[in-house]
């Protein structure tokens, strides 16, 4: 994996500078008060020192999948700059449009509404791309979350302002995936997890390449199960890809549980019974490794260097079924390896369990997480290396 020189906020004179940092703030809100406020906290340290500078500091986010182009108040970043001013003890201004940048002075905050309620954020539109940098002299990238797309806020605007570079998070980003996967410490597990093989194909092929073992999870499992020979009653699974699962098992050990946890019913109610993994009914669901298996592999986990983690091991939302991610999760905090763990629901699990103390380093990645790993150009981060260089 190679990465481009990008220019960090560090080397960006930012004094009686007008800043634009494009954030990751798409966290979770109910009832208009924000429940997790890890993607906020993880974007201070940039915000921070922007500030410190004096400069005149304004933060973009989307938040949610809003129709593009308007406005709805369930999607509105309101609730994340009431955050962000008790975070920072100071008021943060809600602004309605690019244009009300200016009315924020130096060594103040304030926060753009949802980009997604402009049109054009999504098609990278030329002309909102050119709104948003006529608002600034330095635009900062540090959204790894939203890296791998195209968007006006995250791309365009990069391409056109004064001076592009990357934020504190990103570099951080960059920084431990590059030397996770440019050279790993052996032995290497990659713990993987996943509705489908599908969408984490080319993941797992890349991984057959540098890890020595791969730990897949949830209906991932299943197909590598299946494509075992193993009866997998009515579990979720992908049959078209039963020779797929052969052939990357054939690269890179990818054991199969002894035994799995299943239920008869995706439901919260549903009984949780151990069995053996040659003992599976026709009318059950495998929802979670079972707790021999769980052990087994968490114990290989300690002789580890490098672990990287993306998914659960099952239906951990239910707590019946989430013994097995539990216990690898914990297994992974323990660990003397270097872990790097993401995703959605994996940072969902690092939370549930508590675990995150131990974790080398958490990603605020999914979709970029992955795109990463497959060995793909994140968009981002290719316009910040051809405005650096």
């Amino acid at each position: 994996m190679h990465l481009p020189y990008i220019k960090s906020v560090r080397d960006v004179d930012l004094k009686n500078k007008r800043v634009l940092i494009r954030a990751d703030l798409n966290v979770p809100v109910s009832d208009g008060l924000v429940t997790s406020d890890a993607r906020i906290q993880a974007s201070l340290a940039t915000i921070k020192a922007v500030m410190d500078e004096g400069a005149s500091v304004v933060v973009m986010s989307h938040l949610g999948r809003p129709s593009e182009g308007e406005y709805a108040q369930e999607f509105s970043l309101l609730p994340v700059a009431r955050r962000l001013s008790q975070l920072l003890e100071l008021s943060v201004p809600l602004l309605a449009q690019p244009e009300d940048c200016s009315s924020i002075g130096f060594g103040e905050l304030g926060l753009l509404e949802n980009v997604r309620f402009l049109a054009g954020e999504k098609s990278n539109s030329t002309e909102l791309s050119k709104r948003l940098a006529d608002q600034c002299d330095v635009f900062v990238m540090d959204a790894f979350g939203t890296a791998h797309r195209a968007h006006a806020s995250t791309h365009g605007v990069a391409e056109l302002a004064p001076v592009a570079c990357s934020g504190l998070l990103l570099d951080a980003e960059l920084n431990a995936f590059q030397s996770t996967l440019s050279a790993p410490a052996k032995p290497m597990v990659a713990i993987i997890g996943g509705a489908k093989v599908s969408t984490k194909l080319e993941v797992l092929g890349s991984l057959a390449n540098i890890a020595g073992r791969i730990i897949v999870g949830g209906g991932i499992a299943n197909t590598f199960i299946a494509a075992a020979g193993y009866d997998i009653g009515k579990s979720l699974y992908e049959e078209d890809l039963l020779g797929v699962a052969k052939d990357i098992a054939s690269r890179v050990e990818i054991p199969i549980p002894v035994d799995v946890t299943v239920g008869k019913a995706f439901d919260v109610a549903t009984p949780a019974i151990v069995k053996a993994i040659d003992n599976v009914a026709a009318d059950e669901m495998i929802m979670d490794i079972g707790p021999v298996t769980a052990r087994s592999w968490a114990e290989t986990l300690m002789d580890a260097q490098t672990i990287m983690w993306n998914g659960p091991l099952g239906v951990f939302e239910f707590d019946q079924f989430g013994e097995g991610t539990r216990v690898l999760a914990q297994a992974i905090a323990d660990s003397a390896a270097f872990s790097i763990a993401g995703g959605g629901d994996t940072l969902a699990a690092v939370e549930k369990y508590a675990v995150a103390e131990g974790i080398s380093y958490i990603s605020t990645g999914g979709g970029a997480f992955l795109e990463l790993v497959e060995g793909k150009v994140l968009p981002a981060v290719e316009v910040l290396g051809r405005r650096s260089a």
